[in-house]
């Protein structure tokens, strides 16, 4: 546009000069320097990387959360292929994969002794203990003398995941009525019951699977890339027992300076090698990211507390020794906390392609009903694609104990023996934790432009609600991902020994299957009696509203 104007300029200037018969003179100290375009690299993963870069854009300039959801997930009508992360599973060494994933530093939560001190804070806390001692072991008792009344499943990890359910409803119950006055926080936040905890996010820095390379290979423009890393996708699905949400933030417990320390960030264990060589599973779904709640009307939206079990370490070999055991409680903590943190800050307008713009923090406690294992985990970071697995310096923090018994078991009359002190301290710390940190919605929520509600078309509305839960919900598709058979792969594909046949598969047609968008569909019919307007002909179909 500038040099439009500057040839304008100079072309109406010449007819001036002409027509009065003065010479044309250019004033060097009036040249304007041109504004020339900016070089880019032509080559294919430059052109590749530059398409992510604008389609990550496009995701955060989203107005609404549910329409960013939506946006993540229209490249992939069947879904996207992810690594299953869960909490019931965690094979042999899973540590360092762990970290790798989630770009956590593990370190070590110091527990309070119970002890005779002097200062106020620690006189505090013994008055806690001593109000709240004889109702929780009260709660305990209750707690078993009820599960002995119950009809207790066969499997020895459905008893235990009882047994704790009934434990950690009773002892949030006490803990609540007993607190409660005294702490305000605690009476504002909303308990969830098994909730739904799930995130998606993408990793970088894995090695490619065989495919990958195979088809790499058979492309000229891509054979130099073929051994390259690339990206993983992961989804985890999770469901404690209870969690504790609250309107406010709990405070941060590492300065900016210390979440990007490039050095932390390249100590931290990489991971390369296939997840499947250690035990995960891959599957097919749609990206969800739920804290346990929908986005639209819910005030409580940051955690405070969560609940998980460990009832699924029965089915580890005793073999894997007691330091993998403890491991396996790390990579726990770590995976559950860092994905029920993704989940809420996707409600905030983040995810795995748009950074943090402020640290998000939450406790979680592991347990079985006798022994407790306590963790606070501080998010920093969510870009961990890409390039970004060696270049971001920003590193998450968890710091976590090992598993400390709340009593040694319940006689047969019924009475908790050797109940420890410590172990309750503990806890009662993290009820105490009051949240301090609030902030405005502009800074809670910068990527985030309206609420659905705030469109005037109803219709719309309607859509995009029904979209999100429809993708939230990962109902399979009426008609299933088409597939080759195995003949068809020996006699079509590997020999082609069938020329003469009607060629009427996918497959025969060119057709990638996976390169269906989410709005490749037939739209819905409108009956000719319901068209709105005086032109029955027109708005045979609904309009959709995909982002």
């Amino acid at each position: 546009m500038l040099k439009l104007n500057l040839v304008g300029q100079l072309r109406s200037t010449y007819r001036r000069c002409l027509a009065t018969g003065q010479s044309l003179q250019v004033n060097p100290a009036e040249d304007v320097e041109p504004a020339y375009p900016v070089i880019r690299d032509p080559s294919f993963k430059a052109r590749k990387q530059k398409d992510a870069a604008d389609w990550h854009e496009e995701i955060r300039q989203v107005a609404t959360v549910e329409e960013k959801m939506i946006k993540i997930n229209m490249p992939r009508y069947y879904g996207y292929k992810v690594v299953d992360f869960n909490d019931s599973k965690i094979p042999y060494n899973a540590l360092p994969l762990t970290q790798h994933y989630t770009r956590t530093v593990l370190e070590d939560l110091v527990v309070p002794s119970v002890s005779a001190s002097e200062s106020p804070e620690d006189a505090s806390e013994d008055s806690l203990l001593k109000a709240t001692r004889e109702e929780v072991i009260e709660a305990l008792e209750f707690a078993h003398d009820y599960y002995r009344h119950l009809e207790t499943p066969t499997s020895p990890v459905e008893r235990e995941r009882l047994l704790t359910q009934i434990i950690v409803e009773q002892l949030n119950r006490t803990l609540l009525q007993a607190l409660g006055e005294e702490y305000k926080h605690l009476a504002e936040a909303e308990v969830d019951y098994n909730p739904r905890h799930e995130a998606f996010w993408a990793v970088g820095g894995v090695d490619p699977p065989k495919n990958v390379q195979q088809s790499k290979k058979g492309r000229e423009w891509q054979k130099e890339e073929a051994n390259e890393s690339v990206d993983r996708l992961v989804q985890y699905k999770g469901r404690p027992y209870l969690s504790l949400r609250h309107r406010r933030q709990l405070a941060p417990w590492k300065t900016p300076a210390e979440s990007e320390n490039p050095a932390l960030s390249q100590q931290l264990p990489r991971f390369r090698h296939d997840p499947r060589t250690l035990g995960y599973s891959t599957g097919h779904q749609h990206a969800t990211n739920v804290p346990g709640y929908w986005p639209k009307g819910n005030e409580q939206n940051f955690g405070l507390l969560s609940f998980q079990s460990r009832a699924h370490l029965q089915l580890r070999p005793q073999s894997f020794g007691e330091q993998d055991q403890q491991e396996a409680l790390h990579a726990l903590a770590i995976k559950s906390s860092y994905a029920w943190l993704l989940a809420q800050a996707n409600y905030n307008g983040f995810n795995t392609y748009n950074e943090l713009t402020y640290p998000l923090n939450t406790q979680t406690v592991i347990t079985n009903g006798r022994e407790w294992s306590f963790y606070e985990y501080q998010l920093n970071t969510l870009l961990l694609h890409g390039s970004h697995e060696q270049e971001n310096p920003r590193v998450n923090f968890c710091r976590g104990t090992r598993p400390l018994p709340l009593y040694a078991e319940i006689s047969e009359q019924g009475k908790c023996v050797d109940f420890n002190d410590t172990t309750l301290r503990q806890l009662l710390n993290f009820y105490v934790n009051v949240p301090t940190v609030q902030r405005s919605l502009e800074e809670q929520q910068p990527y985030v432009a309206s609420d659905i509600s705030a469109y005037e078309n109803e219709e719309q509305r309607d859509f995009i609600s029904k979209t999100f839960k429809h993708l939230a919900s990962n109902r399979p598709r009426h008609l299933e991902l088409p597939e080759i058979y195995l003949w068809e792969k020996l006699y079509k594909i590997d020999n082609k020994n069938r020329a003469m046949e009607a060629k009427r598969r996918f497959f025969e047609l060119d057709i990638n299957p996976w390169q269906r968008t989410l709005d490749t569909h037939d739209k819905e019919y409108v009956p000719r009696a319901a068209r709105p307007g005086v032109r029955k002909q027109e708005n045979r179909f609904k309009k959709t509203y995909y982002p």
